[in-house]
């Protein structure tokens, strides 16, 4: 697939979509990610891509003119994602949506804000992932890549490696150990050094939904209504 990024800062990505399973999965042409300077669409002298708001107020806004005309140049088709605090949050639901297409756009926003109308383009969705505010979309972005890229066929070897995950299942992932089997006093569930394949996938399962249920109540309410009650 075909991953589009449009970002002020395109240096920002240089590092570490080089590294790690991205690095790899472009290495091995899984994915071609395309970094696109903003700055490229805009037309004075001093490349300006941001103003000040409409009826006042602190911070600049970025201009709609770099993302329209770089919009119409990639021949962008949705998914198009902005990344913005006002979005809906990601979800692993949308990381599967988003790696089973040919290709997918990301906007980063930076400074203050972006013009809504930006927000408003036909085929565009904002995500947030997560309520907390950063000082621009690229620190998003990555996650979304790093999300969507390591579902895609062959980057992680296997599906299973994939299929424990946290959110996978609508669950949060059970807890994992390695050696030793015990350490400073805490040992590893007797359950998991049985070699029983049944009992321990049984204690994986249960460990699962008592994480989930504790500490994810939302999670919880939403598997159980997938599901039907579970006790």
């Amino acid at each position: 697939m075909v991953i589009h990024l449009l970002t002020l800062f395109p240096e920002f990505f240089e590092s570490p979509l080089q590294a790690g399973l991205m690095g790899k999965a472009a290495e091995e042409e899984r994915v071609r990610i395309a970094v696109h300077d903003l700055r490229s669409w805009t037309h004075d002298r001093h490349r300006t891509a941001d103003d000040y708001a409409f009826g006042g107020g602190p911070g600049m806004v970025l201009k709609p003119e770099p993302f329209f005309e770089a919009l119409d140049a990639l021949q962008a088709q949705p998914p198009i994602v902005l990344l913005s605090a006002r979005g809906r949050l990601f979800c692993h639901d949308d990381a599967v949506r988003y790696s089973l297409g040919p290709e997918v756009t990301l906007l980063c926003g930076h400074y203050k804000d972006i013009d809504q109308r930006v927000a408003a383009y036909d085929g565009v969705e904002e995500r947030s992932i997560g309520d907390f505010v950063l000082s621009g979309g690229e620190f998003a972005a990555l996650c979304c890549i790093d999300a969507i890229v390591r579902l895609l066929p062959g980057v992680l070897g296997d599906h299973e490696s994939a299929a424990g995950d946290s959110h996978y299942e609508g669950l949060l992932g059970a807890p994992s150990y390695t050696r030793p089997p015990e350490y400073r006093g805490m040992r590893v569930p007797e359950v998991l050094l049985s070699g029983d394949h049944a009992q321990i996938a049984a204690w994986r399962e249960e460990s699962a939904r008592h994480m989930t249920k504790s500490r994810r109540p939302d999670l919880w309410r939403r598997y159980e209504g997938e599901h039907g009650a579970v006790d």
